[in-house]
């Protein structure tokens, strides 16, 4: 089977082992979808909320809270400071249905992972960290930002602020690309996102620039940067490599850079990139290393 039917088959298995297809979910007469919003309803969360948390649509929302209510485990009603908006509230039944529904599902992980050794059960455990790191950055969006726009703003915000914490000798903040300037010499600023467009959860978790140099058909990777909690999954990479994209799709046929002596990780992922070391081609104090690469 191709990947795509690997991971099909996968999910099948996966969701047909954990029984969330069943009506009776892990025993109980309702289903996985009305379980995991009373998972998901807690001590009391909007009724839009809920929604663009878990990525239903209203209709089927709301039948599902009209199907708890009619089984006493949840309250909907408006909220005490905005009548426009509607908050979902467990019952007292609620609360032990809960309760109840935690129980067994511990129960049921802890009878699986029963039948392994402690060794299986590891290697099953760090799997499965591993499938959710995986699934996390195919859902990371690389997109091209305005430099003067407040997520690439405060991207830079925390670039220069880790800068001037590993740098012996500081980073001064007036060495970022200035708001608009990309507009006056050309380029293009990205960001890495997590999450989709129109997500109230969405952050920023990455982000790079290229920008023409004074030669015709060269141009420099500036501030490249992944926020510590995404770093090990690749994602350097696949913002150095838009940037690579995007510079070359305008024209250009070469890319400079320059790191820091300390950033050892940075110099490997540009050398590991196709990127070779040449003497220095500006005079910023903070380019001990320099590389180029054709593009």
């Amino acid at each position: 089977m191709d990947q795509i039917e690997l991971v099909r088959d996968f999910n099948r298995f996966y969701t047909r082992r954990l029984g969330v297809l069943t009506d009776q979910y892990l025993g109980l007469d309702r289903p996985w979808s009305e379980s995991r919003l009373l998972f998901e309803i807690g001590a009391g969360a909007g009724v839009r909320d809920l929604r663009e948390r878990l990525g239903l649509d209203s209709g089927y929302l709301s039948r599902m809270l009209r199907s708890l209510q009619e089984q006493g485990l949840v309250s909907v009603r408006p909220h005490p400071g905005d009548g426009r908006v509607r908050v979902a509230e467990l019952t007292a039944a609620g609360e032990r249905a809960r309760a109840d529904l935690d129980a067994r599902a511990r129960e049921s992980v802890g009878e699986m992972l029963g039948q392994l050794t402690a060794s299986q059960r590891d290697r099953l455990v760090e799997a499965q960290l591993q499938v959710r790191r995986l699934l996390w950055m195919a859902g990371v969006m690389v997109e091209a930002v305005p430099d003067d726009a407040p997520v690439a703003r405060e991207c830079l915000r925390r670039y220069a602020a880790e800068l001037a914490g590993r740098f012996p000798e500081g980073y001064d903040e007036s060495a970022l690309i200035r708001p608009g300037e990309l507009v006056v010499t050309g380029g293009e600023f990205v960001v890495a996102f997590e999450g989709a467009p129109g997500d109230p959860g969405r952050s920023a978790v990455g982000c790079g620039a290229w920008q023409p140099l004074s030669s015709s058909g060269l141009a420099e990777i500036r501030h490249l940067w992944i926020g510590p909690e995404c770093r090990g999954l690749g994602l350097g990479r696949r913002v150095l490599s838009r940037l690579e994209q995007g510079a070359a799709g305008q024209g250009i046929h070469t890319l400079r850079l320059g790191t820091h002596s300390s950033l050892s990780e940075a110099a490997a992922l540009y050398r590991s990139s196709g990127y070779r070391e040449i003497p220095p081609y500006s005079d910023s104090i903070y380019n001990q290393l320099t590389f180029e690469k054709p593009v």
